[in-house]
């Protein structure tokens, strides 16, 4: 029987394939997932997702896909802000060595 081959993880899976911003990178993505929770939630059609947050339909089917290259971690939280949510931003002190920094998206 042949082995599977595996890698460990980082914990990051954008710093695993190379991607040059990783830490940006996973929490765009975390905020275009809880986004795409929202407007679930709200069972919102993309073309009424596109009119509140202030873009075209299209831009929401790439949003909801996670293809984020075109939105900044600005207009993520912007889009947040038109959803009715709050945005607390925390800072503290990074303690290990062994594993890097993070910005970690937490909702409640």
């Amino acid at each position: 029987m042949s082995k599977i081959k595996h890698e460990v993880s980082s914990g990051n899976v954008f710093a695993d394939i190379g991607s040059p911003e990783p830490v940006e990178a996973q929490a765009k993505a975390d905020l275009a997932r809880e986004l795409g929770s929202i407007l679930k939630h709200r069972h919102l059609s993309q073309t009424a997702a596109a009119e509140l947050l202030g873009i075209d339909q299209p831009k929401v089917s790439r949003l909801l896909r996670g293809q984020l290259k075109e939105f900044s971690m600005t207009k993520l939280l912007d889009f947040m802000l038109r959803l009715d949510r709050d945005i607390e931003i925390h800072i503290k002190r990074h303690r290990s060595e062994r594993i890097p920094p993070k910005i970690e998206v937490m909702a409640s």
